[in-house]
């Protein structure tokens, strides 16, 4: 067993952006969550305060953008050493479709690439201390018509069609944080 080549617990108290996305809906928050989980899986308790998405961040401290002086407030503010940062970017859909020979069956699915870069910037300095990123293709989504009349979607929910998605990207994009084993 080969312990995480990050140990968060010397950086502790952490704290966390919610990740911005370019989609809709509720992808950066769910992306934000999932990296979360991920990152503590193998680091023991680790405290991290959540502070909301930037807007709220940069008007918490009358900042305009997300600079060095901005993190180093952000650090005060929230009694932070270390802050996590996000970007979840998602393209646009591309349908693929899948007919049985017999015309009985279609399948419309969505296929999109995505994207997750992740910072860790300490506060004290506004020096970035990680960086990350992940990139997937997968299909999400998808609509069945079933004997000719019968309807199914499954991209409805956005975590039930985008959750292995964004799976994907975090594991790959924490690697850092989390126990590997070796043959030796």
């Amino acid at each position: 067993m080969v312990p995480p080549r990050i140990d968060l617990r010397q950086h502790e108290i952490l704290a966390i952006i919610e990740f911005s996305s370019n989609e809709e809906g509720e992808l950066g928050p769910l992306a934000t969550r999932r990296f979360m989980e991920e990152i503590r899986r193998d680091q023991g308790l680790v405290r991290i305060v959540e502070i909301g998405s930037q807007a709220e961040a940069l008007r918490r401290i009358d900042s305009t953008r997300l600079d060095q002086a901005a993190y180093k407030a952000l650090g005060s503010a929230y009694e932070a050493n270390t802050i996590f940062t996000g970007e979840l970017e998602i393209s646009d859909v591309r349908p693929a479709v899948r007919i049985t020979p017999d015309l009985r069956d279609v399948d419309f699915a969505a296929d999109v690439d995505a994207t997750l870069a992740v910072w860790m910037t300490e506060t004290a300095t506004g020096a970035s201390l990680w960086n990350n990123s992940a990139s997937v293709t997968m299909r999400v989504g998808q609509v069945r018509v079933l004997g000719g009349r019968d309807i199914v979607f499954d991209a409805d929910d956005p975590e039930r069609a985008y959750g292995g998605l964004i799976d994907a990207l975090v594991e790959a994009a924490t690697k850092d944080f989390r126990v590997t084993w070796q043959r030796r």
